[in-house]
């Protein structure tokens, strides 16, 4: 049990680590992250999971609709509760409101999933984040995006009302590549379409560095983070790697999902917050100093708790 839990985590958590030093030290420069950013999100990840999904058979892809009803639900839930949380309790402006949210409610899909479902489940397992991170794409990315810019248009006084702000930042959300790669490769699984050795192989080179590059990237960003352990930076990280995980178990029960889409949601949901709250935010000049330290406190605490999820889960299986 021990050996399949550091077989997990042990690789993430170093390249994460290798990203942090880097950072710290000034070998990569972590103020501007853009550059690698793109890298990931326009490109490898995209084409990693698009990849992924075309070569999977439509049987395989049809009966993965388990696993996005329980992380929509889950995470829609999520993001309500600490919207109301952020701006009732902590009363943080508008803007800082989405970011932290979406930070909280979001896990690491992206950097963290691909490499953490393989290590438990199984390279088949790189649909399940695709169908994670396409679930978050069409829910709380554009719900997010709707909420900047709103803080952003109240600010300057424009009168566009809060339903076409909504729908630009959907239409926004589902043109971007990580969320294109997913949907390309659902329809050409769907139409049973072969995949050529060739297109696999030319593929298969971008595609291939999307882990280790998303890991190292998510370390880059860590490491320009300050952190300041307040009431706020507490409760978001146990709402992330705490509370999430359960409402998942409760959702898993309730409607009695099988094998092994439920394990699959359970792990995705105990992936610690991702950095799209805070690379949204930095594109309108929001940076909550709390978005920062939640995005690190529940990296740290979630090697102790993705360590009790997978030996639980390892169990199940």
């Amino acid at each position: 049990m021990a050996l399949t839990i550091a077989s997990a985590l042990l690789p993430v958590f170093f390249v994460m680590a290798l990203g942090f030093f880097a950072g710290k030290r000034g070998i990569v420069a972590n103020s501007n992250v853009a550059d690698l950013n793109h890298l990931v999100m326009f490109f490898a990840l995209p084409i990693s999971l698009f990849t992924a999904i075309a070569t999977t058979e439509r049987a395989v892809i049809l009966s993965n609709w388990w696993l996005a009803v329980v992380l929509i639900i889950v995470m829609l839930v999520t993001y309500a509760v600490v919207y109301v949380v952020q701006t009732k309790l902590f009363r943080l402006r508008p803007a800082d409101v989405a970011v932290q949210t979406l930070t909280t409610a979001f896990p690491n899909y992206a950097a963290i999933g691909l490499p953490l479902t393989a290590a438990v489940f199984g390279p088949s397992a790189a649909l399940a984040v695709a169908v994670a991170i396409a679930a978050g794409s069409v829910t709380i990315s554009p719900l997010t995006l709707a909420l900047l810019e709103n803080a952003r248009a109240t600010v300057a006084g424009e009168g566009r009302s809060a339903g076409r702000r909504f729908a630009k930042a959907l239409g926004t959300s589902v043109r971007k590549p990580i969320f294109v790669g997913p949907v390309l490769g659902l329809a050409w699984s769907l139409l049973a379409l072969p995949v050529p050795d060739l297109l696999s192989t030319t593929l298969r080179e971008i595609g291939g560095v999307a882990a280790g590059v998303a890991l190292f990237l998510t370390g880059l960003i860590l490491s320009a983070q300050a952190i300041r352990i307040t009431g706020n930076v507490v409760v978001s990280s146990l709402v992330k790697v705490v509370a999430q995980p359960l409402l998942g178990l409760v959702v898993v029960l309730v409607l009695g999902v099988p094998q092994p889409f439920a394990a699959q949601a359970l792990l995705l949901l105990a992936i610690p917050s991702g950095f799209f709250g805070i690379l949204f935010g930095l594109g309108q000049n929001v940076r909550p100093a709390v978005a920062g330290s939640t995005l690190v406190v529940s990296s740290l605490l979630s090697i102790a708790t993705l360590s009790v999820a997978i030996g639980l889960l390892s169990g199940a299986l």
